[in-house]
């Protein structure tokens, strides 16, 4: 989760599929990692976190069906 965190952080939301495939893979839910974009919106900034939520729901619903 610190790695998809500061990949959001960043702004390289290129990379995060990868990475949040990886940590959902290790254990990781949909709830932590939505909850951790809930602070990150206010920890790193809401233009960052508005553009990683696209690429979550992507993994998430390709993880779901």
């Amino acid at each position: 989760m610190i790695t998809v965190s500061a990949l959001v952080a960043s702004g390289q939301v290129a990379q995060i599929p990868f990475h949040l495939n990886r940590a959902m893979d290790n254990g990781l839910t949909r709830d932590q990692a939505s909850e951790a974009l809930t602070h990150l919106a206010f920890y790193a900034g809401w233009p960052n976190v508005i553009s990683a939520l696209p690429v979550f729901k992507d993994v998430f619903e390709k993880r779901a069906g």
